[in-house]
This record gives structure tokens, C-alpha cells and sequence, in this order.
């Protein structure tokens, strides 16, 4: 059965086909609880356009279909429930590169990316302030 939309899927939806006010998704987002993965104790993450992404969720179906597609569905799959808030303001700057948070990506039609810039993450690990320090302890894969 699947799982009802949680607020911050209903945000992610809204902006999807262009309603929706930008600074509620980014707010929701930070007050939402998210599933993030973890493999031997390192959180998922993966790199694509040069910027490392911290790979969550919204609930447990959606974190069940990612690891349905990366084959992983024959045990269970780790995860830390965190605020969205402590994703981008404590995880992604510690990794020390450009780092964002894309949530529900085995969704296609309902993923989200929050690129490493102002008013998304702080403002010394965004990229477009002049401010990257890098230098964080590197976390995930």
C-alpha cells in the first residue's frame, strides 16, 4: 500500500508544475523528517554534476523503490531519519566539497535537488557567495 504524501511531497509537487511558492519548499524541507540511507554507517550519497548529493527521502516507500533499483531490495536498507535542516546546515557543509541534498530521486516525477547555494545551505558552503571554504571531513560514498 502506498504511502500518503507527506507535506513536503505535496511542496515538491506544487513546484514541479510551476506553483508553489520556492522559499515554503525550502522551509518545509528543513522542518521535515528524511530518510537518508546509510551503508556501514556512512550516509548515501552520490556525485553528478560536480556537486556531491546527499541522497533522502520522504518515507519508506520511496526509500524502498531507490533501493529496488540499485538492487538492494533483498535485505533491508539502513537509513538515519534527520531533519532536513541538519542535512543542510551540519552534513553537506562537512563534506567539504560542493554538496546539496536530493531527495526522492527514485521518483521521477517527484524528485527534488537543493543545489549548495545561499538560502538553501549556509552560506560558507554554497557556491555562489564566494565563500566556499571546503575543508570538512568527507562522509558517504
Amino acid at each position: 500500500m502506498e504511502q500518503p504524501r507527506t507535506a513536503l511531497a505535496e511542496r515538491i509537487a506544487e513546484r514541479r508544475v510551476g506553483v508553489g511558492d520556492p522559499r515554503a519548499l525550502v522551509g518545509e524541507m528543513r522542518r521535515s523528517v528524511l530518510l537518508v540511507p546509510s551503508v556501514d554507517g556512512r550516509l548515501w550519497s552520490a556525485h553528478a554534476g560536480g556537486v556531491r548529493w546527499v541522497c533522502a527521502f520522504t518515507h519508506e516507500a520511496a526509500l524502498d523503490r531507490f533501493a529496488e533499483q540499485r538492487g538492494m531490495s533483498d535485505r533491508p536498507v539502513d537509513y538515519a531519519a534527520l531533519l532536513g535542516a541538519r542535512i543542510v546546515d551540519e552534513i553537506v557543509p562537512g563534506l567539504g566539497e560542493p554538496a546539496g541534498l536530493a531527495v526522492d530521486i527514485a521518483d521521477e516525477d517527484g524528485s527534488m535537488f537543493f543545489p549548495p547555494v545561499a538560502g538553501i545551505v549556509p552560506d560558507e558552503a554554497a557556491v555562489d557567495t564566494g565563500t566556499t571554504t571546503g575543508g570538512g571531513r568527507g562522509h558517504g560514498r
